[in-house]
């Protein structure tokens, strides 16, 4: 389903009793409602990257939840998808900080990288944003942000805007390095979002411990 280290490390989370409830849930719901991503999807981020390959984590709340949006990473659209005005800012954002340009919506090849892409909350039903909250996704994804909290090898956490934010208390480990601020919406970017130059202070200090830096612009560049 994902990754082998995941597996390893997950194989006694997936068998806990809160966890068969959401898989009992989430195959209900998709069997009722249209619901986002793809079933084949839910898992991406642990598909594309895997435990021990993590440099970077940007942790979303739950996915887009229009058509042909989410595609179970945090921020990512399918391509050809309009882009969605908090893509749009982090874009923005990551041409003043970087000067890197970037087209391409679809945040695979950062994945590919190393940045994992998740969202707490996983799955949501069309038009219906948190509609899967506390329904048990929060338990299982803050079960992987301590998992991750444990490795030694450092890590960048990336928590824009206040419910990302709350996930702070879940990274005790001074290995990693914390990088905060306001979300990237419209509603917020311009309260210290921009100006906040999260990439280049990601690839800083990665290359600072002698990890290879992230290429942020288009996978052909």
């Amino acid at each position: 389903m994902i990754n082998k280290k995941w597996d390893e490390l997950l194989k006694d989370e997936f068998k806990k009793p809160y966890f068969r409830q959401l898989g009992i849930f989430v195959k209900n719901e998709y069997g009722k409602k249209i619901v986002y991503p793809e079933y084949k999807n839910i898992f991406n981020a642990l598909r594309y990257t895997d435990y021990d390959e993590v440099k970077v984590v940007i942790l979303g709340q739950d996915p887009y939840h229009g058509p042909h949006e989410a595609h179970g990473l945090s921020f990512s659209v399918e391509e050809g998808v309009k882009r969605p005005p908090s893509l749009d800012n982090i874009f923005k954002e990551l041409k003043n900080d970087l000067g890197v340009e970037r087209t391409n919506n679809n945040l695979t090849d950062w994945a590919k990288q190393g940045v994992f892409l998740l969202n707490s909350i996983m799955t949501v039903v069309k038009d219906r944003p948190l509609s899967h909250k506390d329904k048990g996704w929060e338990t299982f994804t803050d079960n992987l942000i301590k998992l991750l909290n444990k490795r030694e090898k450092p890590i960048v956490f990336i928590l824009w805007g206040s419910y990302a934010r709350s996930k702070k208390a879940l990274i005790t480990n001074p290995n990693h390095y914390i990088i905060e601020s306001p979300h990237p919406s419209p509603l917020s970017a311009h309260r210290g979002f921009f100006g906040s130059k999260p990439f280049s202070k990601t690839n800083n200090f990665l290359v600072s411990h002698g990890i290879t830096p992230i290429k942020w612009g288009d996978e052909d560049e």
